[in-house]
């Protein structure tokens, strides 16, 4: 397999795994979040001048407990904005998504192990929508 042929599928692997996690923030779904984040991930934001960080075992009741946009109706906007790889099991994706009023530009590191991409670290951004 070539070099370009092995980063192609790599690249569809993660977008695999971006899809997964927009549908588990789409529908408030810590179960399929699970499937995305490893384990140890943690889960940081500054955005109101203080640090937020969540371990998995912090975050994911909070995704449970949040009315999601699917059942408020709302539109998704959900998109990878770009993908770097640092190497065969490393990578770097910046993500835009909703779940209003918010709207947030996400930084997740994916690691690959054991055959599998996982979202390692999460840190995030929001804005209030108008």
């Amino acid at each position: 397999m070539s070099a370009a042929a092995d980063f192609t599928s790599e690249a569809a692997a993660v977008a695999a795994v971006m899809q997964r996690y927009f549908d588990g923030l789409h529908h408030s779904d810590p179960a399929l979040l699970a499937t995305v984040f490893h384990p140890q991930a943690h889960y940081f934001c500054a955005t109101d001048g203080s640090l937020l960080h969540f371990d998995m075992a912090q975050y994911f009741p909070v995704v449970a407990k949040r009315p999601s946009p699917a059942s408020q109706g709302h539109l998704r906007s959900d998109r990878i904005a770009s993908m770097e790889f640092a190497g065969p099991v490393t990578v770097f994706v910046k993500a835009e998504c909703a779940i209003p009023p918010k709207a947030f530009i996400d930084l997740l590191t994916l690691v690959k192990l054991e055959g599998e991409w996982r979202i390692v670290s999460k840190v995030f951004h929001y804005t209030l929508e108008a």
